[in-house]
């Protein structure tokens, strides 16, 4: 069973590609006339089809007037993305919050040479060596968030003031892989449901989930009471991690906010040195 897990749940992960193929094996099988064959991969290219299609369509979302927010999440692949690049895409972007992931000292030295506490002074940083690390940069005033339970890497949190006084929850995500060299599926199923419930205030939950809207896990996070950014904007197709220089494939980092909020903007971009795309999210907070 745990074998079966392990391996099961990186594949699932594809499930966006074998759909964009499976048409293409039933036709391929018709013209060979094998009939049966085709007849079973064309009904499986159907289902697939209808799993993934509504990823692409934006979603009805809720008539808000309070506050925006602008945040970005970026993965910096154990500190390597590039730090002027990173600071470029905030400046460029305007964003209030910068959640990241596998934050280094170094990384942290070289996006203050690059300008980064200069826009957003106050922090919530949390190193752990290595890819462990995590943080939150804010324009704004931070406090202490909701609580966590401990989990493989740093997954810090904070209580953010807008300057009119709306308090919003923030949460850095960065559960295990599930993969044998971090315990495997079970611990990052763990992880993942440990994630709390939004509450009464507004939430953002961002960071690299490991995990895309095809794994169960990840879907029932929705289920608490949360909205992914890129779903609800119709971008849920848009890949964010892949080899550096070989492009993305595959939907690992999300930018989750609670259901009574409004995204009217989502985008990812390219960070040199990174092999995670950063996502940015506009979000209009419920008020």
């Amino acid at each position: 069973m745990r074998l079966t897990e392990d391996a099961a749940a990186p594949l699932i992960s594809f499930t966006p590609q074998v759909a964009r193929v499976a048409p293409l094996a039933a036709l391929g099988l018709q013209l060979n006339r094998r009939r049966g064959p085709a007849a079973v991969a064309a009904l499986a290219a159907a289902t697939l089809g209808l799993l993934v299609r509504p990823r692409q369509l934006a979603r009805s979302q809720p008539d808000n007037h309070g506050p925006t927010l602008r945040v970005i999440t970026l993965n910096l692949c154990v500190g390597r993305a590039d730090a002027d690049a990173t600071v470029s895409l905030v400046r460029r972007l305007a964003a209030d919050v910068l959640f990241v992931q596998e934050l280094t000292e170094d990384a942290v030295r070289r996006l203050k040479q690059a300008g980064l506490d200069d826009l957003m002074p106050h922090t919530q940083l949390e190193l752990r060596g290595g890819p462990r690390g995590s943080g939150i940069y804010s324009r704004f005033p931070l406090s202490v968030g909701p609580s966590m339970a401990p989990a493989h890497a740093a997954q810090p949190t904070a209580q953010l003031t807008l300057p009119g006084g709306e308090a919003v929850d923030l949460i850095c995500v960065h559960p295990s892989a599930p993969t044998p060299e971090q315990a495997g599926a079970s611990r990052w199923r763990q992880e993942l449901g440990a994630l709390p419930p939004p509450g009464p205030r507004s939430a953002v939950v961002a960071g690299d989930f490991n995990a895309t809207l095809d794994h169960a896990a990840f879907r029932g996070l929705l289920r608490l009471g949360y909205a992914d950014s890129a779903q609800q904007t119709g971008s849920g197709l848009i890949p964010t991690w892949g080899l550096p220089g070989r492009g993305a494939v595959l939907t690992l980092d999300h930018v989750l906010l609670n259901q009574g909020c409004t995204v009217l903007d989502y985008s990812v971009h390219v960070v040199p040195g990174s092999d995670h795309r950063a996502v940015y999210a506009e979000i209009q907070l419920q008020w």
